[in-house]
């Protein structure tokens, strides 16, 4: 019943709400992120539960440092084994994440442009390029690194797909499903509209785990991908 596609992200302050959801969900869900509150506590033990229940592991580091740390952290992540991790789509942070990674069957993706940030957010940042010419940019260089594939939102999919390729992969977070709220999200879509647009994978977190009834939440999604 699940979709290796739909990746659920278990964003909770405590790993014992995170196991409970896990097992709630169980086979409608083969996929899991675990997000830096939850590796900052017990979410490298929690990984290695859901590896050995056979669940693939997305864990969002969003590794952003010299490259000597990002390459040893990199061969850490691999060493003790997961699936997918997330970098910062500067080039010397992405080239050390491949080098660490060696022939480990770990997928490096690079962040391009969160999703709650808009075009003001980028110029008060210091920005001067547009999120789409941002996005472009840090997907081309992710290319060039050796990167697996890319976090963007939903509107930036088709950019990423045609840069990247066929088989490159696009993970797309800011997926809502018809109707749901935003949150703190600005550039979204539907799942139906993710994957249209070119998107390999959806992250979906609050939509699912917050719900009254997860398990409807998640079938409500996956139906929509159908």
């Amino acid at each position: 019943m699940s979709d290796p596609r739909l990746i659920v992200g278990l964003d909770f302050a405590e790993v014992e709400e995170a196991r409970r959801t896990a097992e709630t969900l169980d086979e409608l869900v083969c996929v899991y992120k675990i997000g830096l509150t939850q590796l900052a506590g017990d979410g490298l033990q929690l990984s290695r539960e859901l590896k050995r229940a056979g669940k693939q592991v997305f864990q969002d580091w969003k590794l952003h440092d010299i490259g000597a740390q990002v390459e040893g952290a990199a061969r850490a992540i691999a060493a003790n084994g997961c699936d997918f991790i997330t970098v910062h789509a500067e080039p010397q942070v992405m080239e050390a994440a491949v080098r660490g990674r060696g022939d480990a069957p770990l997928k490096i993706l690079a962040v391009t442009v969160l999703t709650s940030l808009g075009p003001e957010a980028l110029q008060e940042i210091g920005y001067a390029l547009s999120v789409q010419d941002l996005v472009e940019r840090r997907v081309r260089q992710a290319v060039e690194s050796g990167c697996d594939g890319v976090v963007a939102s939903p509107r930036e999919a088709a950019l990423a797909r045609r840069i990247g390729g066929p088989d490159f992969l696009v993970v797309t977070p800011g997926v809502r499903p018809a109707g749901a709220s935003l949150d703190d999200q600005v550039r979204v879509a539907t799942p139906a509209a993710a994957l249209g647009a070119g998107a390999s994978h959806l992250v979906v977190a609050r939509p699912v785990i917050r719900a009254a009834d997860p398990r409807a939440a998640a079938r409500r999604i996956l139906a929509e991908m159908a």
